[in-house]
């Protein structure tokens, strides 16, 4: 990796990360990863409700036993939080799922393996056993089902069920920084790829040589479309007419632990539950989706009173190691995060997303201390005051 040691020497906090990637990454890819739906309010929302709270903490509390692990779906994992699943991340970074999952593997967090990654599910689950799969299921289940069956094939035991993509969201962003599914190759690429010789030759010549071009390899049974292509169009089967029955099918297809992405009404939380969820995640898809939707953090107190028996998960906005225990503390069991890995994984590799994740432990460690808690389930809505609300 091109300099990628001097570059993570400059990582302090997660907040740095995106100058960084922004740097390093080509225009069109950057764009990608960063970007969202229409005026961005739903992704700058999804930020700022952290915002509206701020800590009580407690004093004079024996701090010295402090232990951030916790307990997942029958698992303890070494912190409460985990990798998001992001779309063609090995496009961002050489090998880029792969890393994210041995960097977590490593770590003993969770990473969930995006259905529109570029390299195939098997690789994967291999380089890190205990991944999981999110998917994004097809229009009709004569080939969900095939799909469902592959994963379990290969090994997966946790299914991320992403919901809130019956049509793609208005993203306008993605013309502007040049992006597209797949890439068309031409000048403004080229350049763009020139312009940015440690991605060029670090991760897309590399890729190119030792493994040819990267296709969609997870959206289906069988492979898709390739990332770059003149001619070629990537199949985004509709998903609006999807419903709960679907559901209730998926539930009985699969045989491992069911999670469901994408929820931020209280009632969609109870239908799920009784679908036969194992846990939900609460995400307004990284601001991707509807614009001006409510930030997952306010979503996250009726939800969790509404199915007090249903682990509840939460994505989006999270940049802080305050952020994580401020979500655990209005009930959320576990946090994912997502484009700070996609940016690690792109300017430092599996180094890279290794750094941010003990720069997100060191940060809970100390918080918890001057919290004046020892365990993640002594974090309660008492720890917290709402601004303007005394």
């Amino acid at each position: 990796m091109f300099g990628s040691s001097s570059r993570l020497s400059r990582i302090q906090c997660l907040d740095d990360l995106e100058a960084a990637a922004k740097a390093f990454l080509p225009r069109p890819v950057f764009g990608y990863i960063f970007g969202s739906s229409e005026t961005r309010r739903s992704e700058r929302g999804s930020r700022s409700a952290y915002e509206d709270y701020v800590f009580r903490p407690r004093v004079l509390v024996d701090v010295s036993k402090r232990d951030q692990s916790v307990e997942f779906l029958g698992k303890t994992y070494a912190a409460p939080f985990g990798i998001a699943p992001m779309g063609i991340s090995a496009l961002s970074a050489y090998r880029g799922d792969i890393v994210q999952a041995r960097a977590a593997a490593a770590a003993k967090i969770p990473m969930a393996l995006s259905g529109s990654s570029l390299i195939a599910m098997e690789e994967v689950i291999a380089a890190a056993p205990e991944t999981w799969f999110q998917a994004y299921v097809p229009g009709d289940m004569s080939r969900t089902a095939p799909l469902l069956a592959r994963a379990e094939k290969a090994g997966y035991r946790t299914l991320v069920l992403t919901v809130d993509v019956p049509i793609l969201g208005g993203r306008e962003h993605y013309i502007r920084a040049g992006f597209s599914t797949p890439l068309k190759p031409g000048l403004r690429l080229a350049v763009d790829g020139l312009m940015r010789p440690g991605w060029l030759i670090g991760t897309f010549a590399r890729t190119l040589l030792k493994h040819g071009m990267p296709h969609f390899e997870n959206s289906y049974a069988e492979r898709g479309a390739p990332i770059v292509s003149r001619s070629v169009l990537r199949d985004f089967s509709a998903r609006d007419y999807l419903n709960w029955t679907h559901l209730d099918e998926i539930r009985r297809l699969w045989p491992g632990k069911l999670i469901v992405k994408g929820l931020l009404h209280p009632d969609d939380a109870i239908t799920a539950r009784d679908a036969g969820a194992d846990a939900i995640i609460v995400s307004n898809h990284g601001g991707r989706q509807l614009d001006n939707a409510i930030a997952p953090l306010h979503a996250l107190p009726a939800i969790v009173a509404a199915v007090p028996d249903l682990p509840v998960m939460i994505d989006g906005g999270i940049r802080r190691g305050t952020d994580i225990l401020m979500a655990l503390a209005l009930g959320a069991k576990f946090v994912l995060i997502g484009r700070p890995f996609n940016y690690a994984a792109s300017i430092g590799g599996e180094a890279g997303v290794t750094h941010v994740i003990d720069l997100l432990k060191t940060e809970i460690n100390r918080d918890m201390a001057m919290l004046g808690v020892n365990h993640c389930s002594e974090l309660t809505p008492e720890l917290l005051v709402r601004q303007g609300v005394l």
